[in-house]
């Protein structure tokens, strides 16, 4: 492989791959984080210029009314204050590395910001408009400021909140009407703990599973589908590395998912309770403070009165907002002058000052398994379990900072004046452990000592089909006999193979639901009998061209309309009272859907499980009995949005991908995930695929779901679309040569 061309003292060298992937190479290390900043912002400018608006708390600054909510919270939080002072705490060789790539950045900005939608916000049409907002250098905490605003809404608090608000409305009535049921079974009931930013994929096979006899690491994280995609495909290569990766846009390193050549790394959401979230009594005090009780009695709480200004037809309006800070943690949602439901989150990240920056360099430089595992033992936030390799072992070790609490402590908002409510320390999570054959995480509850540190998980049915795929013969393997060519069960698993697993479109727990059609007595409409007989019959793969998936999946939606709509649980469509940012983890037929066969089987709460499963499929047989014309598929519904920030802004140009079909669902290995009962639109799914290759590099596969680029005038902005819509991936290319040279500065 010739050399790439030699870079000055100093400056750093771009090259691109077909797909725009960006290639930075420069000397040293700060030369190449300046133009890791530099590439991020002229690929993804806008992205990174939003997210920093969002730190700062000052998005409805720029698009209005519909940024208003974020920045309350984004003050409420303390979001900028404690990327301030996780900067400030760095040590001086980490703070050097953040400087250089912020100082990229903001030289990247003078051409990054070129892009329509900027142009949109200076648009004299659009309500407010005038001027380009100013090109405004970003201030030195900004990269830090932009992975909380990537993550601060990533852990488990917003369910905490959502089974607060089970315990006080369906909870209490079922405590009027039946108190021999526990409130623990009513929590439980609705527990899955799916909803915005879960879920995650990631699988690791040892040397023996595979032709070239080194370990292959595989996965795809799920989040929300933003447009641009939330992660970056980079390189970044110096004499001192010579990393690809996945990067956050805003953000220097690939702290997720990386390949340094002789290592690599993967991860995915471990479901940690580590965010602690307190009930707090507020008042406010003659003097103007705010008083909190605590355990050992009244304390003064820390209060700071931030000024939001919100983008208006006929000139800027201002909001107050009053944040609050006791012993015990943020006030996120609530104050002294609402006494009901006033809750504090006690984020890891604001209590020991440390983002976990010296990780992110640390790990570029990783050398082995263990050194991708010594990195992460200082790991903050999020909990992440961690698959890493190298040519000879691979390592499976859980990483971050947990409060020490039993189960029980994490199922609702603790009491700050009491007990309860005092701090406790972080736990000390297990070693590493070796994968001698086949690892496998998906969210699911874990089995290893020491390293369950959830409420509740996602169901079983990914990590149980991830396996079934990669041991597979016979009808694991998708009902054909003998083991699938490539598989890791007869020891000739590649990088190439690994795309079977990714594009898997077999739904678990599917069973769950169809038993409920397994009566089928006498009366039934023909039409409701025929689409019974249909779904019994189903092959349970959300193929996109399938119009029995498409049937389960309308008889689905009209399942969780029907039960969210029952009776027994009206109380939980009260209305919540918490901050608005926290809408979509009380939506309730979002909870109903994650939640179905259990509430199917809660005769108890007085659901007939039979009769709703009948009557929706009834509702569902009746309309396709009238129709005319081609039955529908699942693709025919089943299309990405891609979610952009001015989707929300009424009248603003928001770019559009194509609306292409998709198989999957959101609790396939493709993941595509829908909103049974309101939409079958896609917003949250595979925001990456990857497979590192410990044999070779060049070898290894990534894709992203829409491209390179942010700017929707570019060639990248949606050119892995297609292959994404696949469950495909692109190759990752290294050989310089094939490079194609964009310019040294």
């Amino acid at each position: 492989m010739r050399a790439p061309t030699p870079v000055p003292p100093g400056g750093f060298a771009v090259h691109r791959d077909a797909w725009g992937v960006p290639h930075v190479r420069a000397a040293d290390e700060l030369a190449l984080a300046r133009g890791q900043g530099y590439v991020t912002a002229l690929d993804r400018g806008w992205q990174i210029e939003v997210d920093r608006w969002r730190a700062e708390g000052r998005l409805a600054e720029r698009i209005g009314e519909p940024g208003l909510a974020w920045d309350r919270f984004a003050h409420r939080v303390r979001l900028a204050d404690t990327a301030r002072r996780a900067y400030a705490a760095l040590a001086d060789d980490d703070r050097a590395w953040v400087d250089a790539y912020t100082a990229g950045v903001t030289e990247g900005l003078g051409r990054g910001r070129d892009v329509p939608e900027m142009y949109a916000l200076a648009d004299p049409a659009w309500p407010g408009g005038g001027d380009l907002p100013p090109h405004e250098p970003w201030p030195v905490w900004a990269p830090l400021g932009v992975f909380l605003v990537a993550h601060v809404l990533f852990s488990g608090f917003p369910h905490v909140l959502w089974r607060d608000h089970v315990a006080r409305t369906l909870g209490s009535a079922v405590a009027r009407s039946r108190p021999d049921v526990p409130l623990t079974d009513v929590l439980d009931l609705l527990a899955v703990d799916g909803g915005p930013g879960s879920g995650s994929n990631a699988w690791a096979l040892a040397g023996t599973r595979t032709r070239s006899g080194a370990p292959l690491l595989a996965g795809d994280p799920h989040r929300l589908l933003e447009l641009p995609g939330v992660y970056q495909q980079v390189r970044l290569a110096c004499d001192a590395y010579d990393v690809v990766g996945l990067a956050f846009p805003g953000v220097p390193g690939v702290p997720h998912l990386g390949h340094a050549g002789a290592a690599a790394w993967g991860v995915t959401n471990a479901m940690a309770h580590h965010v602690d979230v307190v009930a707090e009594r507020l008042r406010r005090t003659p003097g103007g403070g705010v008083e909190a009780q605590g355990p050992d009695g009244p304390e003064r709480a820390d209060v700071v009165v931030a000024t939001v200004r919100v983008r208006a037809a006929g000139g800027p309006v201002e909001h107050r907002v009053e944040t609050v800070e006791t012993a015990r943690g943020v006030v996120v949602t609530g104050g002294p002058d609402e006494p009901d439901r006033t809750f504090a989150v006690r984020l890891p990240a604001r209590v020991d000052a440390d983002l976990g920056v010296a990780v992110w360099r640390r790990l570029l430089h990783a050398r082995s398994a263990r050194d991708v595992t010594d990195a992460f033992a200082t790991w903050v936030d999020p909990v992440d379990r961690v698959l890493a390799a190298d040519r000879h072992e691979v390592l499976s070790v859980t990483a971050g900072r947990v409060p020490r609490r039993d189960r029980a402590e994490r199922a609702l908002p603790l009491p700050g004046w009491t007990d309860a409510g005092r701090v406790r320390p972080w736990v000390a999570l297990p070693p590493p452990v070796v994968v001698h054959d086949v690892a496998v995480d998906a969210n699911e509850r874990p089995g290893r000592p020491g390293t369950d540190l959830g409420h509740t998980y996602a169901p079983p049915h990914r990590a149980r089909r991830v396996r079934a795929l990669l041991d597979a013969t016979g009808p694991a393997a998708g009902g054909r006999a003998g083991s699938p060519a490539g598989s890791a069960a007869d020891g000739a698993a590649t990088a190439a193979d690994q795309a079977r697993v990714h594009a898997d479109t077999l739904l678990g727990g599917t069973d769950d639901l169809l038993r409920w059609l397994d009566d089928e007595p006498g009366g039934r409409a023909p039409a409701t009998a025929r689409a019974a007989a249909r779904l019994r019959a189903w092959d349970r793969r959300m193929d996109a061209g399938s119009t029995d998936a498409a049937l389960f999946a309308a008889w689905r939606s009209a399942l969780v309309r029907r039960v969210a709509a029952h009776p027994a649980l009206a109380p939980l469509h009260a209305p919540h009272g918490l901050d608005e940012v926290f809408a979509p983890w009380l939506s309730v037929p979002g909870r109903v859907a994650d939640a179905l066969p259990a509430l199917l089987g809660a005769a108890w709460l007085g659901i007939d499980g039979p009769a709703e499963a009948w009557a929706a499929l009834a509702e569902v047989a009746h309309a396709d009995d009238g129709r005319t014309g081609p039955a529908p598929t699942w693709g025919d519904t089943h299309r990405v949005l891609g979610l952009h920030v001015l989707l929300d802004v009424p009248g603003a140009p928001a770019p559009r991908v194509p609306a292409v079909p998709l198989g999957g669902d959101t609790d396939t290995v493709r993941c595509t995930a829908s909103a049974p009962g309101t939409t079958d639109t896609c917003v949250r799914g595979s925001v990456a695929r990857w497979v590192w290759d410990l044999a070779d590099r060049d070898a290894s596969r990534w894709g992203v779901p829409f491209g390179a680029s942010g700017d929707p005038r570019s060639p990248h902005f949606a050119d892995q679309l297609p292959a994404w819509a696949a469950a495909a991936t692109v190759p990752v290319v290294t050989d310089w040569t094939l490079l194609t040279p964009e310019e040294t500065r």
